[in-house]
């Protein structure tokens, strides 16, 4: 359900050539079935000419209820269309989860 909400708020915002939404919460110590951890990956025109951190801004703005209630780490790669051709059509892989911070 929020991965779905995901790619609705952000093919209406963006308009992407291409968007992937993983769910990614089973690499991580939640319970089965949780969508908690998501990697986005979005190729748009909407890029061109933008920095880093203002791409990153537009998505977090797409997404701020969902991050606000519901997703707990987001990572999010963005491209123009030909940044993703240079790229092989490939996002780099999210790591294992490390057990999270534990204090002791």
């Amino acid at each position: 359900m929020i991965q779905q909400r995901i790619e609705e708020k952000l093919q209406h915002a963006f308009t992407p050539q291409h968007l992937a939404v993983v769910n990614e919460s089973y690499m991580h110590n939640v319970p089965e079935g949780s969508e908690s951890h998501f990697k986005v990956v979005i190729v748009t025109t909407d890029f061109a000419g933008q920095r880093l951190l203002a791409r990153h801004r537009a998505v977090n703005t797409a997404l701020a209820q969902e991050l606000a209630n519901d997703i707990h780490a987001l990572a999010i790669h963005t491209y123009t269309p030909d940044e993703w051709l240079a790229q092989q059509e490939n996002a780099p892989t999210s790591p294992n989860c490390k057990g999270g911070f534990h204090l002791g």
